[in-house]
């Protein structure tokens, strides 16, 4: 069954839905297409207050799609592909309402990094974040590392992308990543009574005090996304890049030359 992203209104509050449960919500170019218009869908809604970003089944999502990774399946360059998906997940800071992301199972990778573009995030015991895009030669490009930067440090970061290790819930919520952890059959009801404290508070209020918040960090995100876009092209046709994809399809140790 092929994934799809699903929105659903209850008054001010919108819920978007990460559905492809058998690949733990992993994306592909058809779901990302989708969550762009479903954020252009949100931003033509006036009167909407706030967003729950969840995921059904097991995880919010293991990130992209592997099967599609360094595949291109429109007819546009890399570059066009990528600047195609920094301008829809920015549409995420053109919505007038909050968006609340409800992590579960695995956060990983581009969906990790779109998660922090967010205003809150929450986390069920037992979500596990990840940062892998190392070991299938490519780098992080969604912006989100700048994000993680600003809250938990040059080593933690590091540490992360260039190793690939797991952060658990508990270490999230001490970085900040996290703002609360709760029981995983609890954690549908949080955001939702999350979402109806925000609608219920003055809507010029939550709409100014969301952007001086925003204010201190999107310039740092913007500049981190444009060097994610040029770095990520020139990874993308590397030698490097094709030895690892030769190596893989030969069942050897790849031999990387840093070129």
């Amino acid at each position: 069954m092929a994934g799809q992203v699903t929105l659903e209104v209850d008054g001010p509050i919108a819920t978007i839905t990460n559905d492809h449960d058998e690949k733990h919500n992993a994306f592909d170019d058809d779901m990302d297409l989708q969550l762009f218009e479903i954020l252009g869908q949100l931003r033509a809604m006036s009167d909407l207050r706030a967003v729950i970003w969840r995921g059904e089944g097991r995880s919010f999502s293991s990130g992209r799609d592997v099967g599609s990774i360094g595949t291109i399946k429109v007819e546009m360059s890399h570059h066009e592909l990528m600047r195609r998906g920094h301008r829809g997940i920015q549409q995420l800071w053109q919505l007038d309402a909050p968006v609340i992301v409800a992590c579960k199972g695995w956060v990983m990778g581009g969906s990790f990094q779109r998660a922090l573009l967010c205003d809150i995030r929450i986390a069920a015991e037992g979500t596990r974040f990840r940062l892998p895009e190392l070991t299938h030669g490519v780098i992080p490009d969604t912006g989100g590392v700048s994000v993680l930067y600003q809250m938990a440090g040059h080593g933690v970061v590091s540490d992360m992308v260039l190793t690939g290790r797991i952060m658990d819930a508990q270490e999230a919520y001490g970085h900040g990543v996290v703002s609360r952890v709760v029981a995983p059959d609890e954690l549908d009801s949080t955001a939702r009574a999350m979402a109806e404290q925000i609608a219920s508070t003055p809507a010029a209020s939550a709409k100014l005090a969301r952007l001086v918040i925003s204010h201190m960090s999107r310039p740092g995100i913007r500049a981190s996304m444009d060097d994610e876009m040029i770095y990520q092209t020139f990874v993308s046709r590397s030698d490097d890049a094709a030895e690892l994809r030769a190596a893989r399809a030969e069942d050897r140790p790849p031999r990387f030359t840093g070129s």
